[in-house]
C-alpha cells in the first residue's frame, strides 16, 4: 500500500491526481551516512510528503528518527542529523494523504529479533498482505502497525533460517505483488525488486560506499555514480566485503510500471535505461501524431504535462506557450470555509496566462486523466482567460481500472475512463475536443512498435486491466474495485 497506508476512506477520495509512490534510499559504509541519506531523501520527495524517516546504526545499537511533514522540515538541521549516528543508514518518504496519519505507521520500520535488529522500508504494495497478516494473528503475531510492510518483518522473525539474509529470502517468497525493499542489518544493506520490477530501484556508489535508491536523481544530488538497476527479482546484500546477488525467483522478463515515465518519476530520472524527459517528450510527440488539431498555441497543464506539451509542439509545429502559471507555494492545510471559497481552489495552484491565451485556439496537454474534476476547473479557466477554444490532450490512455500496485487511484467507478465514454469525457470537462494517446501509442513512445499482447513490455494495468500478479486480498466476489485496506482510527 504505497509503503503502508490507510483506509480508502481516510483519504482524500475527491483528489484529481494519482497518488505518489513511497521512495526508499540506502547507504553503507560512509561517515556521513545520516546527512547523505537525508539529501537522498530531498531528492525523492516527489515521491512522497506525508512523512519521512531515517534509521542509522553505529557500532552496536540502531537509531531511529521518524517524523510526519516533508524532509526537509525535520532533516535539515545539525541537531537531527546528528543524533543519526554510523556509517550506515536506511531511510524512507512516504506518499501524500489527507487523511488521519499515524506516527507508528511510518517508516523504516524497525524489528529486534534473535540475531540482531533489522530495519526495513517499502516501496509498492503487498496484494497478499491482508491474508498473510491474519494468518499470523491467528497463529500469535503482535502487530505494532496498520502497514503492509510489517507482514515482512514478522515472517523474517518467524523463519527457522540460519542467515539474516536467508531468512529475509525466505520472507519475500511468500509475498505477492509490487515491491522494491531496503532493509538494514548491523552488517549488511540489503535491497529487494519484486520479481518483474513493476517497482524501482537502482545500486550506485560513493567513494566505494554502496547505496540503493528508488530513483538516480538520488544519486545524483550526493554526486554518487550510477551502477545499474537491480535486476527483476534480484536481492541485492552490500557489506564491508563487497556485493552480492540471489535471484529466488529464477529468471523471468521484466514488466516495469509504465507509470513511471507517465509520472512518478522525476524527469531527470533515468528509468530502465531511458531519460524520463525524453520518454514524455516523445509521448507528446507520438500524440501529436495520433490526435493533431488545428489551433494557435499549446500549453501544458504544469508541471507534469511540459514534456508531453513540448513535444506536442515540436511535432506539431504549433508554438509553446506556458499559458498557465503554477503557484508552487500552496500550503496543503487551506481552510476552505465556504462554497464559493472552495470553488476558487484552482486557483491557488493555477492561473490563467491571458495574454499566451486569449482569443486562440488552445490545446492543453496534461499526462493523465483521473476523476476528471480538476480538468473541469481548469478548461473553464482557460475559456474565462478568452480562449476561442480549448482542446484536451492527454499523454497517456484513458485510466479504466484501479491499481493495487503502490499507486493510490480512486476505486474504479469513481475513474471517469471507467464510466464514461469518449463523447461524454469531453462534454465533462467541457472541451471542444478530447482524444488520449493509444496504448500502442505509448508503447511506441518507448521504443516498441506496439505492446506485444502475449508478452507486455510493461505493467500498464491501469489502461488494458491485465494485472500482472495474482491479487489474493481480493474477495472472489469483488468486481476489482477497492483492494480492503487495513482501518487505521487514531
Amino acid at each position: 500500500m504505497a509503503g503502508g497506508t490507510e483506509t480508502h476512506e481516510s483519504l482524500d477520495m475527491n483528489a484529481d491526481t494519482l497518488r505518489e509512490e513511497c521512495g526508499v534510499f540506502g547507504i553503507l559504509g560512509h561517515e556521513d551516512a545520516s546527512a547523505l541519506t537525508a539529501l537522498g531523501l530531498h531528492a525523492l520527495q516527489h515521491r512522497g510528503q506525508e512523512a519521512a524517516g531515517i534509521v542509522t546504526y553505529d557500532k552496536d545499537q540502531f537509531r531511529s528518527e521518524r517524523h510526519l511533514g516533508l524532509v526537509g522540515d525535520h532533516f535539515s538541521d545539525a541537531d537531527t542529523i546528528g543524533r543519526l549516528t554510523g556509517k550506515a543508514a536506511i531511510g524512507h518518504v512516504r506518499y501524500s494523504t489527507t487523511g488521519e496519519t499515524i506516527l507508528r505507521n511510518v517508516q523504516p520500520l524497525f524489528a529486534e529479533l534473535d540475531g540482531g535488529g533489522i530495519a526495513i522500508c517499502h516501496n509498492g504494495n503487498f496484494t497478499n498482505a491482508l491474508t498473510l497478516r491474519q494468518q499470523l494473528i491467528r497463529d500469535g503475531a503482535i502487530c505494532q502497525s496498520t502497514s503492509d510492510s510489517e507482514v515482512v518483518l514478522q515472517l523474517v522473525a518467524r523463519s527457522r533460517k540460519g542467515k539474516i539474509v536467508e531468512r529475509f529470502i525466505e520472507a519475500i517468497t511468500q509475498m505477492e505483488g509490487a515491491y522494491s525493499l531496503v532493509a538494514l542489518t548491523a552488517k549488511k544493506l540489503i535491497g529487494a525488486r519484486d520479481p518483474l520490477g513493476i517497482r524501482p530501484l537502482v545500486l550506485g556508489d560513493l567513494n566505494g560506499a554502496p547505496i540503493l535508491a528508488s530513483e538516480t536523481c538520488a544519486l545524483d544530488i550526493i554526486g554518487a555514480k550510477f551502477i545499474r538497476e537491480v535486476e527483476n527479482g534480484e536481492v541485492i546484500v552490500c557489506s564491508p566485503t563487497g556485493i552480492q546477488s540471489f535471484f529466488p525467483f529464477g529468471k523471468q522478463p521484466a514488466r516495469p510500471c509504465i507509470f513511471e515515465y507517465i509520472y512518478f518519476s522525476r524527469p531527470d530520472s533515468i528509468v530502465g535505461g531511458r531519460s524520463v524527459y525524453d520518454v514524455r517528450r516523445e509521448m507528446g510527440k507520438q500524440l501529436a501524431r495520433e490526435t493533431n488539431v488545428e489551433a494557435d498555441v499549446i500549453v501544458p497543464v504544469p508541471d507534469s504535462g511540459v514534456p508531453a506539451a513540448i513535444g506536442y509542439s515540436q511535432e506539431s509545429g504549433i508554438p509553446f506557450e506556458l499559458g498557465i502559471i503554477r503557484n508552487h507555494y500552496v500550503g496543503r492545510t487551506f481552510i476552505e470555509p465556504t462554497q464559493h471559497i472552495r470553488a476558487l481552489g484552482v486557483k491557488m495552484k493555477h492561473s490563467a496566462n491571458r495574454s499566451q491565451i486569449e482569443g486562440k485556439r488552445v490545446v492543453l496537454v496534461d499526462d493523465s486523466l483521473v476523476r476528471g474534476t480538476t480538468s473541469v476547473k481548469i478548461v473553464q479557466m482557460i475559456r474565462d482567460a478568452g480562449a476561442r477554444e480549448v482542446h484536451f490532450r492527454l499523454a497517456s490512455p484513458p485510466i479504466k481500472y484501479s491499481d493495487y500496485y503502490g499507486i493510490d487511484t480512486p476505486v474504479r467507478e469513481k475513474l471517469l475512463a471507467a464510466k464514461y465514454s469518449l463523447e461524454e469525457m469531453r462534454a465533462y470537462i467541457g472541451a471542444d475536443s478530447l482524444a488520449f494517446l493509444t496504448v500502442d501509442g505509448i508503447y511506441r513512445a518507448m521504443g516498441f512498435d506496439g505492446r506485444d499482447n502475449d508478452n507486455p513490455q510493461f505493467t500498464d494495468h491501469c489502461f488494458t486491466g491485465d494485472y500482472p500478479t495474482p491479487l489474493t486480498d481480493l474477495s472472489e466476489d469483488q468486481d476489482l474495485v477497492s483492494l480492503p485496506r487495513l482501518v487505521e482510527v487514531g
